[in-house]
């Protein structure tokens, strides 16, 4: 689609986001003072390749950050199988160092430029993909309005649209409408997501399942592990998984009247950012805790209450050894994190109300009795004591949280039966 051709919101865009990419060099390095770029790749953010396209057909599959790049990585090693050269692009470090960990062998990664055209044109004229697989919601208009103009196969992949995303969009329906008619396939995750795609415009939806439920759990190092049951020994554990801002006073609220009845309790936060370790530290000081930190080199000791786990990429080893954890960012209106790696590893769930971010796996796990559900330190300090007395009570929440995820799963096989046709019609053309 031509640039005069679309709606005036778009042609606004697309004029202020070419002007904005004169302030890219400012902006990126300001990104690299911070720490969120990586500066000898800085110049994947502009569309200039760090590496060669590979020959043959070339699938290109988008996440924004880690928890698009890890529902991804299970298609991404089918294509692979398959014998389909793979282009990964994400938008963030913590997802490039996932890549670096768990990509199946020869997937190339690049950061993702930024939606200024004169970086989509670049990065598309060098790589030339013959299909685009975009990850939940990358719906950047100078990169469709690209991939449009250049008649290349996109196909929107665990689609997911939020409930205020989809009111944002449509008060711009002709713009809506412009950019989601350039997808050529929508596979939705929920009913309720196919719905809103198709009300914007999405001329194909079909809805696949979410990816998140076919994601083999994460890994644990067995040396690391091994240490940390070591120096748990015994002791009951209550572990708070990928908190935010408000909620380690509450985690730690709920410690302090836990202890009086599990002698040897030890708390263990893991922060949904790493970065804030010093000050979930600082916290459990204040409350008079005996407060050790993994990210300097810490394991707990003997005496040690809270332990802050203020790595990143581990928490595959605490679901492991924690039998309850509270999944954070849901006692805070953030809209919650995803549950289904605790679910996989067999710790029982404990959320707060703000899970709409993940809402169909949250209203699963509840209606089958699969999750505990709180609103407060109080309630929240009821449901672990419940569940690190309560034996029987644990298993079956357990086993009902199990269930729920398989039935919920095999996204990934009606997404690999859905974009079959795309992947033979590339092989195809260049036979």
């Amino acid at each position: 689609m031509k640039a005069r051709g679309l709606p005036f919101t778009l042609r606004l865009y697309r004029g202020a986001s070419t002007v904005a990419s004169l302030l890219t060099p400012a902006w990126l390095g300001y990104r690299v003072s911070k720490g969120k770029e990586d500066p000898e790749r800085i110049g994947e953010r502009r569309g200039i390749a760090s590496a060669e396209r590979p020959e043959g057909p070339l699938v290109w599959v988008h996440g924004a950050s880690v928890g698009e790049v890890n529902c991804v990585l299970p298609l991404v090693g089918q294509l692979r199988a398959r014998g389909y050269a793979v282009l990964l692009t994400s938008g963030t470090l913590t997802s490039s160092r996932l890549v670096e960990r768990r990509a199946p062998e020869g997937v190339i990664h690049q950061f993702c430029p930024l939606d200024a055209t004169i970086f989509i044109s670049r990065f598309l004229d060098h790589w030339q993909p013959d299909l685009v697989l975009l990850a939940e919601s990358e719906l950047w208009p100078n990169l469709l309005t690209e991939l449009g103009r250049r008649n290349t196969p996109t196909v929107l992949v665990n689609g997911r649209l939020s409930a205020r995303s989809a009111r944002r969009w449509q008060r711009m329906p002709k713009s809506a409408r412009a950019l989601l008619s350039r997808i050529d396939l929508c596979l939705a995750q929920s009913e309720l997501d196919g719905e809103r795609f198709r009300t914007l415009g999405t001329e194909r939806v079909d809805v696949s399942g979410n990816l998140k439920f076919d994601v083999p759990p994460p890994g644990a190092d067995a040396l690391e592990l091994d240490a940390m049951t070591r120096a748990l020994g015994r002791r009951p554990v209550m572990l708070a998984a990928s908190t935010h801002a408000g909620e380690d006073e509450m985690v730690i609220a709920a410690h302090m009247r836990l202890r009086e009845e599990f002698p040897g309790l030890i708390t263990i936060i893991a922060p949904r950012h790493p970065e804030r370790g010093g000050n979930i530290a600082a916290l459990g000081a204040s409350a008079g805790l005996d407060t050790a930190q993994r990210a300097i080199g810490h394991l707990p000791e003997a005496e040690t209450e809270l332990y802050v786990a203020d790595t990143i990429g581990e928490l595959g080893l605490f679901y492991r050894i924690a039998p309850a954890s509270f999944i954070g960012g849901s006692l805070v209106p953030h809209g919650g994190q995803n549950p289904i790696e605790a679910v996989q590893l067999g710790t029982v769930v404990i959320h707060g109300p703000h899970v709409h971010n993940f809402s169909d796996i949250y209203t699963a796990l509840d209606n089958n009795e699969g999750a505990v559900a709180v609103h407060d330190a109080d309630s929240l300090t009821l449901a672990a004591k419940t569940l690190l007395s309560d034996a029987r009570r644990h298993g079956r929440t357990s086993r009902k949280a199990a269930e729920v995820l398989e039935n919920m799963g095999g996204a990934l096989d009606r997404t690999l039966r859905a974009i079959e046709p795309y992947l033979l019609h590339i092989r195809l053309q260049h036979q």
